[in-house]
């Protein structure tokens, strides 16, 4: 596996020799590939003007290198395999060896060259949403641009003339291809280091799959129905956690591009929005949230100062989107007492479990599952299992984290007399409701009062 040091010194993939000429190969600058899905920290700036770097969740950001004062990168649009969590891998589309792919990060006033270089089996293009272009540079298919064509490098140039947080996904075939996972984050940083500068800047898009139990491509066609919600192509417990020093000012910047909207919460804390696609919202107009909802397309970009130390979660509060595949279409057995079909179904199924007569909580049972999926609800904290999948993962906030180390501290440590506990004393009497006097009731009976409905009269005449 090579390291970002490597991408640096050189040791990274060049495009290969039958995709273009070999006088074309040596103008191109390298393409490195990154096949880990943990989170890379963030290196400084090799060279350039100066920034804050950020950090992308499960994922990294795109080496560059100067050429006559022009920022050149260089994209490859190719087949990846994206492991979702421990246990399953997808086959998806992205860029230099991941989905999504890697992050650009650039300054106000930068020119910037992309070399976009396609390993598909279809044209593709790049549209870069949100950013102000030519026409002719912003990656519509057939409008602004022929598409590439499998085994074409084209080339896309111009100034990142607005500082903030953009997306890039292709404007061809985009119901296959933004299905199959083609997309990626791009920052542009201020001229100014200090201007809207904070101690941890996290950035991650959110996705969406249909990949059926036990396979490992997604449906593209599925346009409602879909069973793996993700951040940065990951799903909980896969997804790393944001590991934060406490009273950092942190900054959480999410992308999205599925097809239905993110209600994103954050526990422990309250954040404002300070960042769109638009750019950075003014002071005056911000106010305190827990929750803020990302509609299809939109980039928020929420600050906060980590001033609670734990293990706070951060989630879709659509609670769907914190499960994993094979939650539809099950129906609801809350109540049902199906002992005797059970017994009937075992001794033809030895493995079959009785689930949902009390609820869908598992607990620490286990059930056989397809090859390549993934539970429901998983992934295990100190005190149990958390019950959660998809859209969801953790800030932790600690004392002694240092500052720039964003490695995971583990569990917090609680201190003494700080956490929920089981009250072992005497059950409270039972709740006694008024009678219609007024008089005290004993709960027994109270289900045995009378109760007159009396229809309302007036507005005769309305039906």
């Amino acid at each position: 596996m090579s390291s970002r040091r490597d991408f640096f010194a050189g040791a990274a993939a060049l495009v290969g020799a039958g995709l273009v000429s070999r006088a074309g190969a040596a103008t191109l600058p390298e393409a490195p590939i990154m096949q880990s899905a943990a989170t890379q920290p963030p290196p400084p700036p090799p060279n350039g003007r100066p920034y804050n770097p950020v950090v992308t969740l499960n994922g990294w950001s795109l080496p560059w290198r100067m050429k006559d004062g022009v920022k050149e990168f260089h994209l490859i649009a190719e087949p990846v395999v994206r492991e979702i969590a421990p246990g399953m891998k997808a086959n998806l589309w992205g860029y230099n060896g991941q989905s999504p792919g890697p992050t650009i990060e650039v300054v106000e006033g930068d020119q910037v060259r992309i070399f976009v270089t396609n390993r598909l089996p279809e044209h593709t293009s790049i549209h870069w949403h949100g950013q102000r272009l030519p026409n002719g540079m912003d990656g519509v298919t057939g409008l602004t641009q022929p598409g590439i064509a499998p085994g074409k490098t084209f080339v896309y140039e111009f100034v990142a003339r607005r500082p903030g947080t953009f997306m890039y996904h292709p404007h061809a075939d985009e119901m296959v291809q933004m299905a199959m996972g083609m997309m990626g984050f791009w920052v542009t940083h201020p001229k100014n280091p200090a201007q809207h500068a904070v101690d941890r800047d996290f950035v991650f898009l959110l996705n969406a799959y249909d990949i059926e139990p036990g396979s490992y491509t997604p449906r593209v066609n599925e346009m409602l129905d879909f069973n793996l919600w993700t951040f940065n192509s990951r799903a909980f417990p896969g997804i790393d956690s944001m590991n934060v020093r406490q009273g950092d000012r942190v900054r959480i910047r999410a992308g999205n591009l599925t097809m239905t909207n993110h209600p994103i919460h954050l526990h422990g804390h309250e954040f404002e929005v300070t960042g769109t696609d638009g750019g950075w919202t003014r002071p005056e107009s911000r106010w305190p949230e827990v929750t803020t909802d990302i509609a299809v397309g939109q980039m928020r970009a929420i600050e906060f100062v980590a001033s609670e130390p734990g293990d706070w979660a951060f989630h879709c509060h659509k609670s769907h989107h914190t499960m994993n595949a094979m939650g539809h279409d099950v129906p609801t057995l809350i109540g049902v007492d199906h002992r005797g079909v059970a017994e009937k179904i075992a001794k033809l199924v030895p493995d079959y479990m009785v689930m949902g007569e009390k609820g869908g909580s598992m607990g620490d049972m286990e059930m056989p599952l397809p090859d390549n999926t993934l539970p429901m609800m998983t992934g295990q904290g100190p005190v149990g299992g958390i019950e959660m999948g998809g859209m969801f993962t953790l800030l932790k906030v600690r004392k002694d984290q240092k500052r720039g180390d964003y490695r995971d501290p583990g569990w917090y440590r609680h201190p003494a007399g700080s956490v929920a506990y089981e009250w072992k004393g005497e059950a409270p009497a039972a709740v006694r409701s008024p009678d219609a006097g007024g008089h005290a009731v004993p709960a027994a009976q109270a289900a045995e009062i009378e109760v007159t409905v009396r229809k309302p009269r007036g507005h005769q005449g309305h039906h």
